[in-house]
């Protein structure tokens, strides 16, 4: 469990500061506003089912937890012990999750195994070392379709790879061939403006690293996850929606 950073804030005289109207909420947002000015901007604040405690999200979908004055402020995993749940990593990946369907799959070359019914993206960088070794397990996963949306943050290099592997005649096996394989990437040009597009997108989205995973479900992973991870979140992807 991450460590709980407790911050106790008091008022100058010793008397309870009045609230402004509006509820908690806008008590929260002004008190945490003026008296942390180093925090990042709050985007939304919530009742969590604890009374008196408040999810507050700040930029992006940091988690922290306040009481209704922002007097306290509590950062940390909040659990629910009876459903043995994590209310915060679940609320994250709501926050986070990418509808699959809107996703510019043009903007992707698609790697097939199997029947390919499972679907599959996946933002990586040619010169990451975790990507490389995420796509060797990946090569032990049947029956997927994976879309591969070219992701180069690595640096000037990792563009100038990118944009000859979409170029390639196989991006796929170009890219195979070069992350499991070794071998060199033939130089090829064209319109590579994909490789652009993806940027813009991941920066959107504030995928921070490579490799991340996008599941059909929406759910999100970031990092090179064992085989048998893919595998558990693929089935879960694909079981139909409880009703």
């Amino acid at each position: 469990m991450a460590a709980l950073a407790l911050a106790a804030l008091a008022n100058a005289h010793g008397a309870p500061p009045q609230p402004p109207a509006g509820g908690p909420q806008a008590a929260i947002r002004k008190n945490l506003a003026e008296r942390l000015p180093q925090l990042p901007a709050i985007e939304e604040i919530t009742a969590t089912g604890i009374p008196g405690l408040y999810e507050v999200r700040l930029a992006g979908a940091e988690i922290v937890y306040t009481d209704a004055q922002g007097d306290f402020l509590l950062q940390g995993q909040l659990f629910d012990t009876q459903q043995r749940r994590n209310l915060t990593k679940e609320r994250i990946d709501k926050l986070t999750a990418i509808d699959f369907g809107a996703l510019p799959l043009k903007d992707a070359f698609k790697l097939v195994r199997g029947n390919g019914q499972r679907k599959l993206a996946v933002f990586a960088d040619p010169n990451c070392g975790y990507c490389k070794r995420f796509e060797r397990d990946l090569e032990s996963i049947d029956n997927v379709t994976v879309y591969l949306f070219l992701y180069p943050v690595l640096g000037a290099d990792s563009v100038k790879k990118s944009q000859h592997i979409w170029c390639a005649k196989s991006p796929a096996e170009t890219w195979s061939n070069w992350m499991v394989r070794g071998q060199p990437i033939p130089a090829a040009d064209c319109d590579a403006a994909a490789v652009t597009r993806n940027v813009a997108l991941g920066r959107k989205h504030k995928i921070n690293g490579t490799p991340t995973l996008l599941f059909a479900d929406g759910t999100r992973v970031p990092g090179a996850v064992p085989a048998s991870e893919v595998e558990k979140r693929l089935v879960a992807a694909s079981a139909p929606a409880k009703p």
